[in-house]
């Protein structure tokens, strides 16, 4: 079976805890649809209030296909329609290379040259590396699928190989804001136990990391959909818990945000989380990954059906402008700009259900015809 490209793994799989969120439920969206007719969304000029822009705008390397000229066609597209863009490591970590001191995997090492040789040195960059499996709930496998031996998520060979993973991909990239681990809050869902160990692992990792690397910014990103009305028995202590830990250990806050995950279709909804966020935060923030349905949603074998439209997606797209704009946020990272359905045509078919999820969230289609949102996103880059 062909395996996925590095990057596919952490979209074509979905925590439990979004999942049953999404699961049974039928949202409705903010307009009607014709599948077979254009829709004219709009246009109330709330933009107008963003004279001059002062946040970044950019997206991640997400491919919209499987070749090497897609890939390429996706950094042309950001170098010419960004002043950011993010690099995600999530695939998988060579634990036991930075463990014994061995040589790294040529898959990874392949990988990373790969990335760093489309390096868009006019823009600044996002690097963002997961230390998380895809669930959230242990380490990321290593490139042999094995977890390294621990006893606790802090043990000294845990802390030293995953800082040498760090260095190492640091001084590869140079980025200029570095996410240190991915969605965390998910990890205190999973196990309190390990939430308490990973905090220390990251404190250590955190202090050397600034000992070395002292005027790059840090932080861990956390998914708003999972912190803003959580699906826990004591909503307050949860809440208090993920808030303190990241305004008292983060350079800025890291979000990453699906609404469709939260059920959410309107600009009163979208506010409501963005309401909340700004209540919970006191130091910088920067969405590290969002994005939203441009198309309805469906998937059989979870008896899904999400209802959304090129005008719901740029609902929110002004939306999250909106608050960019009044909220001194540094950057916003569109997670795909591009549908990917030639991406998802190449995945195994026990992964083509969960991988629709997020196929449909770009600002251009499948075909790389541009939707109302871009004609937004464009029109508030020149500003």
């Amino acid at each position: 079976m062909r395996r996925l490209p590095s990057a596919t793994i952490k979209k074509i799989k979905m925590t439990k805890t979004v999942l049953y969120t999404l699961l049974g439920l039928l949202f409705l969206s903010s307009c009607d649809k014709d599948n077979n007719t254009p829709l004219s969304c709009k246009n109330n000029n709330s933009l107008n209030v963003i004279t001059q822009r002062k946040f970044k705008m950019g997206f991640s390397t997400w491919s919209f296909g499987p070749n090497e000229a897609d890939k390429d066609q996706t950094y042309h597209f950001i170098d010419l329609n960004s002043d950011i863009y993010s690099e995600q490591i999530d695939y998988k970590i060579p634990w036991n290379s930075w463990i014994n001191n061995s040589t790294l995997p040529i898959e990874f090492t392949n990988e990373i040259d790969s990335r760093v040789s489309k390096r868009l040195n006019m823009h600044k960059l996002l690097l963002s590396v997961s230390l998380l499996n895809t669930d959230r709930s242990n380490l990321l496998k290593d490139y042999d699928g094995s977890i390294p031996n621990y006893s606790s998520l802090n043990d000294t060979n845990i802390e030293n190989a995953y800082f040498n993973h760090l260095e190492y991909l640091i001084s590869r990239f140079n980025p200029d804001y570095l996410v240190v681990a991915m969605e965390v809050n998910e990890l205190k869902l999973k196990s309190e136990t390990k939430w308490t160990e990973y905090k220390i692992l990251m404190n250590n990792i955190r202090s050397r990391l600034k000992i070395k690397y002292p005027n790059l910014p840090l932080s861990e990103s956390v998914t708003l959909h999972n912190w803003f009305n959580p699906a826990v028995a004591n909503q307050a202590d949860f809440i208090s818990e993920i808030s303190n830990y990241v305004n008292q250990y983060m350079d800025f806050a890291a979000i990453s945000y699906y609404p469709f995950f939260k059920g959410q279709h309107t600009k009163t909804d979208f506010q409501k989380a963005f309401d909340f966020l700004h209540s919970e935060i006191t130091i910088p923030i920067s969405f590290v990954e969002t994005t939203h349905l441009a198309e309805d949603l469906n998937i059989s074998s979870f008896n899904l059906n999400i209802e959304s439209n090129v005008c719901e997606q740029k609902d929110y797209l002004e939306t999250l402008f909106l608050n960019a704009f009044s909220q001194k946020y540094e950057f916003i990272i569109w997670w795909a700009y591009r549908d990917y359905d030639k991406l998802w045509e190449t995945f195994p078919a026990g992964h083509k259900d969960i991988g629709k999820l997020w196929r449909d969230t770009g600002l251009l289609d499948e075909n790389g015809i541009a939707r109302p949102s871009l004609t937004i996103w464009k029109e508030i880059l020149e500003r």
